[in-house]
């Protein structure tokens, strides 16, 4: 019998889980709650408990896998299989994941970030097409990312390559960012930057727009709310769309200047507005691209959703 491997996804929410073949086809998957009481001491040993109960109720033992790949947030030590500065795990100290892993499991176990490993996912069986040079920006609550160079994933000589959401690219009215400086693309072009971005226009606007009145009477705005009025023609809507796809375009261009990738994949909660969001991005990032790079890099949208963490976990075990 084939070996599988098992993708686990880390998140301060939930903790996702699959069985995978080694061509990354998701076989079965799970989930169970993340409990970060107590320091979060209580999630690798969460994380080590489900997995023994799935293998024992259907019969597998570690014979059967060829291991085990997760995605965390955190800084990620790839050589020692440590995390540390997971906030939103409560993890402030570092946790020896690895080492109680395999330990427990008796399975090799491998771990980088989660925007890293959804890229690998992405790139793997996803929008990337298997291709070698891919990168994938994530917007979501901040905008992060993952870089695929020759088929390999780009670490960097301090482990942060890929931090895409901190490129600073709004000098107009640079915004303060949570990392501190003002004016990254995470201010703009994440859930968060667009509300930011419609709150600062909206303060310019005289019109009648719904967007305004919504702002105006201190009703909640999200950044699908924006986009859908956007597509309703809703004139301030409209404004902050165009200001996001200048934002997220012009990184978009440099991106492929500096990696000039096969594809740029778009994905995270945001990218969910779909072909209406990459139609404006993408016109932005044929304006200011490189020429050659125009004919070889390309904008897509991303396409495994949820399931691209663990799929890319999976791949962690396979490289």
């Amino acid at each position: 019998m084939t070996k599988k491997i098992i993708g686990i996804d880390l998140g301060g929410t939930s903790v996702k889980f699959a069985v995978l073949t080694s061509q990354g086809e998701i076989q079965e998957k799970w989930s169970i709650k993340t409990n970060i009481l107590d320091e979060g001491s209580h999630i690798i040993d969460d994380i080590i408990a489900s997995i023994q109960h799935y293998m024992s109720t259907r019969g597998l033992t570690k014979d059967d896998f060829l291991g085990i790949g997760m995605g965390s947030p955190g800084v990620i030590n790839r050589e020692k299989g440590t995390i540390q500065g997971a906030y939103n795990l409560n993890w402030r100290k570092e946790q020896k994941v690895r080492e109680k892993m395999e330990d427990a499991l008796g399975l090799p176990f491998f771990v980088d970030n989660d925007a890293n490993v959804a890229a690998l996912g992405e790139q793997w069986v996803g929008a990337g097409g298997n291709q070698p040079n891919v990168v994938l920006v994530t917007l979501g609550t901040g905008v992060g990312g993952g870089i695929i160079a020759s088929g390999k994933l780009l670490v960097g000589a301090g482990g942060a390559a890929g931090e895409l959401g901190h490129m600073p690219i709004d000098t107009e009215q640079p915004i303060q960012c949570t990392c501190g400086r003002k004016g990254c693309l995470e201010t703009v072009a994440s859930a968060t930057g667009i509300v930011n971005l419609t709150r600062r226009y909206a303060d310019e606007y005289a019109g009648d727009a719904k967007l305004k009145r919504m702002i105006d009477n201190g009703e909640e705005v999200t950044a699908k709310i924006v986009f859908d009025l956007a597509k309703e023609g809703d004139d301030l809507a409209v404004i902050v769309y165009r200001h996001f796809s200048q934002y997220l375009g012009r990184a978009c261009a440099i991106i492929a200047s500096v990696t000039n990738p096969t594809y740029i994949v778009i994905g995270g909660g945001v990218s969910a507005a779909g072909d209406f969001l990459l139609e404006g991005v993408r016109s932005v990032y044929e304006e200011h691209v490189f020429p050659q790079i125009k004919e070889s890099t390309s904008l897509k949208l991303a396409e495994l959703g949820n399931d691209a963490g663990v799929i890319g976990a999976a791949s962690l075990v396979l490289q």
